[in-house]
């Protein structure tokens, strides 16, 4: 009994490999819609990161403007951390210029310890005097306060795992508005916050979420919305945008199965599950940035901020937090927020429709089935060919939605699925057919050796010249047969009636190969037979033979055959021909070559009881008969026929002291000349007869 497990891969194999294809199948399919359980979210990424490499947003509105704390302006204005009085300077200079929001990318906990109050500490040995004016300063705190009160000023503020807030102070965010259920149980959540110190805090119009989203070291997503303790925080960009469009209240709008929209005003933006959004990355453009330096120094042309979404950051290498994105391996992160803004402002985000996902599936689908039923009938360069065509319509398909709709398209995963697919039923179909082939030879070894033992039974019922007549001197016979296959239809046959007469035949079954073999088998055994029984004349012979190869023809065969009595004693040559090539009488005695065509009728059932007539001639001693079948006078060249003038002005260069074997071996080797390196198509056999005389004439 089989083992089962042999059982089971039987059944997987069968069928060309089509249960193993359909098992992958439904195993992707469900891999497709549970990525992140099994560890292939990575790949689906990697494909959505592709499309933006290749084909990053244009940037084309510009509605943010980036003020950067760069290296140019540290060389200028000393190391980070700066003394807030100069970040007052730069939002006072930005202020003048009437943008629609400034957002402070830098969180500020504690008080500044450059402000005038705290040098003291810093610069030991300091008079009691100038520590009482230092003292009576307003500190840094309070003057970058005033620097923000009143304007459309936008805080950053950090999520952090664990509570660090002070005691008694209270988290100020905008007013949020939920719609359906509570958003709270879907967005990311932070215990706590890391926010400035509260006088400058106090003073701000917003506050917004700095945190990021990185999936595996890649900024994909931002939240605009999330959980700081029991409140909910908008992110950064959203905040500015509320406070540069006056908005006073946010909307969070969720469902059951998570977040689906965050509205400033009369903007409405939709989100994933968790509230977050797919950033629509652009390339650097150095044109988004404006140093600090310069607008400290006030050789920036101001008018570029007017309504702007200004953002204030550090950008200096080493200080700034650096992050990777589908188009760059280092972005800053308050480039960042700006091109979230750009996304927003211009409804530029990238989406993915939670259809998109179903899509997905049936595109894997088809593109399975498609695979699975026809990889196993295609050859291996055809099967890669519709692989590389269905792969190249899904990754096609994927990259238009994402450059036309913006939607993101999964074609990564179907892709790598389709390819092991594929790769499965390549290699089941390709052992199937090793197996297959494998079990052809084994049956072509079989068949051959089979054919092989069927030449030999079928040569060796031919009689040999040198044994048929032993001591008899009268008669000089060659005699060859040459199937084109391995067994064929031609025959030959010679045999003693009496002390005086002989019978000899040549035949052509018609068709060729084994079935031919089998009726020639047959024909001439029953020639034979006839003959031996009819052993008056050659006409009673073929009547008879006839009937009898007929009775038993159920596949519609017919002989051409040529049948003779020679009496040795006389030289009396009786013949009947029965369709088949004329034997030629070869020269002598100054007699031309003859070619005997009287006598005989149509082939052996062809016609049903013809009345066959034979004919004779006595033959002088020496002549010789020269009889062959159709292999002879139709052998091929690339070209032309051997053809019988060719036989004809061969045979005429014989007289009467030419042996049998000398004309039957040189019609043998010019018709192997003439086809030399072209497979032979039919059978071929050549019979020569040599009367030398009477038992006087020869000494018997």
């Amino acid at each position: 009994m089989p083992r089962p497990d042999r059982r089971w891969l039987r059944v997987l194999r069968g069928r060309r490999g089509r249960p193993l294809g359909f098992l992958l199948l439904a195993l992707f399919l469900l891999l497709g819609l549970l990525p992140d359980v099994v560890g292939l979210s990575p790949v689906r990424l990697a494909g959505f990161d592709a499309y933006q490499r290749w084909a990053p947003r244009v940037r084309r509105s510009a509605p943010a403007l980036v003020v950067a704390i760069d290296e140019e302006s540290l060389r200028v204005h000393g190391q980070w951390p700066w003394p807030r009085t100069w970040l007052a300077r730069l939002v006072a200079r930005l202020a003048e210029a009437r943008p629609a929001a400034i957002g402070i990318d830098v969180v500020m906990p504690e008080p500044d310890r450059l402000s005038p109050g705290r040098l003291p500490a810093l610069v030991p040995g300091m008079g009691d005097d100038l520590t009482r004016r230092l003292s009576g300063l307003p500190s840094n705190d309070a003057v970058l306060a005033q620097a923000l009160d009143g304007q459309p000023v936008v805080l950053g503020v950090a999520g952090v795992e664990r509570d660090v807030a002070r005691s008694g102070t209270v988290l100020r965010r905008a007013p949020i508005r939920v719609i359906g259920g509570d958003p709270r149980r879907f967005v990311p959540s932070f215990e706590g916050a890391l926010r400035s110190v509260d006088e400058i805090d106090r003073v701000a119009r917003g506050r917004g979420l700095l945190n990021m989203q990185p999936e595996r070291g890649v900024v994909r997503r931002m939240p605009l919305v999330a959980g700081v303790g029991d409140a909910l925080l908008p992110a950064f960009g959203v905040e500015m945008l509320r406070v540069a469009t006056g908005t006073a209240i946010l909307t969070v709008r969720a469902g059951t199965s998570g977040v689906e929209a965050v509205g400033i005003g009369d903007l409405l933006v939709p989100t994933e599950a968790d509230g977050s959004v797919w950033v629509h990355f652009g390339r650097h453009d150095p044109s988004r940035f404006v140093s600090a330096a310069d607008v400290l120094a006030g050789t920036a042309d101001l008018r570029a901020f007017e309504r702007k979404l200004v953002l204030i950051g550090v950008t200096a290498l080493g200080l700034s937090d650096y992050q990777a994105t589908p188009v760059a391996d280092r972005m800053s992160g308050v480039e960042i927020h700006a091109q979230l803004l750009e996304g927003i402002f211009d409804t530029d985000l990238l989406t993915r429709p939670r259809a998109v996902v179903w899509t997905e599936a049936g595109v894997l689908l088809v593109g399975g089935l498609l695979l699975v039923l026809l990889v196993p009938r295609l050859p291996a360069r055809t099967s890669v060919g519709l692989l590389v065509l269905v792969v190249g319509a899904v990754g096609v398909a994927g990259f238009l939605a994402y450059r036309t709709r913006g939607i993101l398209f999964d074609a990564a995963l179907p892709s790598v699925a389709l390819g092991v697919l594929f790769t499965a039923m390549l290699a089941v179909t390709l052992a199937e057919a090793e197996s297959q082939r494998r079990t052809l030879r084994e049956q072509a070894a079989r068949l051959a050796g089979e054919l092989e033992a069927a030449r030999r039974i079928q040569m060796s019922s031919l009689p040999h010249p040198t044994t048929a007549f032993p001591g008899d001197t009268r008669l000089d016979l060659y005699a060859f047969l040459e199937p084109a296959r391995e067994v064929g239809g031609d025959l030959y046959d010679f045999f003693a009636l009496d002390q005086d007469r002989i019978f000899f035949l040549i035949g052509d079954v018609s068709g060729k190969g084994l079935p031919s073999s089998l009726f020639m088998a047959v024909s001439k055994a029953l020639c034979k037979s006839t003959a031996l029984r009819q052993s008056g004349r050659v006409e009673a012979v073929m009547r008879e033979a006839d009937t009898e190869i007929a009775r038993e023809n159920t596949e519609g065969f017919f002989v051409t055959a040529l049948a003779a009595i020679l009496d040795t004693r006389t030289g009396l040559l009786e013949y009947c021909n029965a369709g088949h090539e004329p034997p030629y009488l070869l020269p002598g005695g100054g007699r031309p070559l003859l070619q005997l065509t009287d006598g005989g009728g149509p082939p052996l059932c062809a016609v049903d009881c013809f009345p066959y007539v034979a004919s004779s001639r006595r033959l002088e001693p020496g002549d010789t008969i020269c009889l062959v079948t159709d292999g002879v006078t139709e052998a091929a060249s690339p070209t032309e026929l051997f053809g019988r003038k060719r036989l004809e002005a061969l045979l005429g260069q014989f007289g009467r002291s030419a042996s049998a074997a000398e004309v039957g071996e040189a019609v043998r080797r010019e018709v192997g000349r003439f086809t030399d390196g072209v497979e032979a198509s039919d059978d071929l056999a050549i019979l020569v007869l040599r009367w030398k005389g009477p038992p006087s004439a020869t000494g018997h």
